[in-house]
């Protein structure tokens, strides 16, 4: 038996693992939320990912956490947070590049040709903003070469976190390297110091995409008039087949007919009553 002084507090036990309750109430809610499904091969992730919270809550354990959350109201304070440590925010400029190429050479000059020259775009899962940033270079490439004559670019995603960082339009200078060198030349701003490994997106072209946050379990969204281009990719696949019918009916009622709806190359309709016809590959327009 160990003994200890009669005046020294008790040793605290700290949870190394999330039990299967709370695993299990963890999981509904984040599916309930947001859509995203927590099968229990990704427990240990959840785990790993929770502990900045227990941190920054002062929770000791993953019970305590959990009873802070459901048992005692902690959800009210604690959602945006928690949900920003469980998306995941994979992005990279010019990623899947024959979509820009599309935008580039059919979308913008056929919108253009039936009279919109002033284009409304929106970046619906927009992350770090590597994507809407990217869509903004190819707009301003075309008003340059006078394909239409304005743009305008929403961008939304469902994490406050990434959603500062692509406010500021500060990157890694090696998140940068797929953006053409004549468009790196245009639309990128080198620091002055060049010990520093920043780059950071022009003011004009930050001035040109909009941030906000959405939830797209969201029953109806929010986004004003219709688009002409919608970008909805690598964000289907974490969703059931349920919610992304959800996600996709409710884009296509923001879309304009004759509008582009873009999704991930590893993403799908089949199966989705859509109102909208294949052009290209994983490109859709609404009929």
């Amino acid at each position: 038996m160990e003994l200890r002084p009669l005046n020294a507090p008790a040793y605290t036990t700290f949870d190394d693992s999330l039990s299967t309750r709370d695993f299990r109430q963890l999981s509904e809610f984040i599916y309930n939320y947001c859509g995203i499904k927590m099968p229990d091969s990704k427990r240990s992730m959840l785990e790993g990912r929770l502990r900045k919270r227990l941190r920054a809550t002062g929770h000791p354990t993953f019970s305590s956490y959990c009873d802070f959350l459901f048992r005692h109201g902690g959800m009210d304070t604690e959602t945006i947070f928690l949900i920003d440590v469980v998306t995941t925010n994979k992005t990279d400029f010019f990623r899947e590049p024959n979509h820009f190429e599309f935008m580039e050479k059919v979308a913008l000059p056929t919108l253009a040709a039936k009279g919109h020259k002033r284009v409304r775009t929106w970046s619906s899962a927009c992350s770090t903003g590597a994507e809407p940033y990217t869509m903004a270079m190819v707009m301003a490439e075309a008003v340059e070469k006078k394909v239409i004559s304005d743009f305008s670019i929403l961008a939304t995603d469902l994490s406050t976190d990434v959603l500062k960082k692509a406010h500021s339009g500060i990157y890694s200078r090696d998140l940068v390297e797929p953006v053409p060198a004549d468009l790196a030349r245009k639309y990128v701003m080198q620091a002055k110091d060049k010990r520093r490994d920043e780059v950071r997106i022009t003011p004009k072209l930050r001035a040109k995409v909009g941030y906000a946050r959405l939830n797209l379990m969201d029953p109806t969204y929010s986004v004003g008039d219709l688009y002409q281009i919608i970008f909805c990719r690598n964000v289907l696949i974490y969703f059931d087949k349920k919610t992304q019918a959800h996600v996709l009916t409710q884009l296509c009622k923001c879309l304009m007919p004759g509008g582009y709806l873009l999704i991930g190359h590893s993403e799908t309709v089949t199966g989705i009553n859509l109102p909208v016809k294949q052009v290209a590959n994983t490109v859709f327009m609404k009929q």
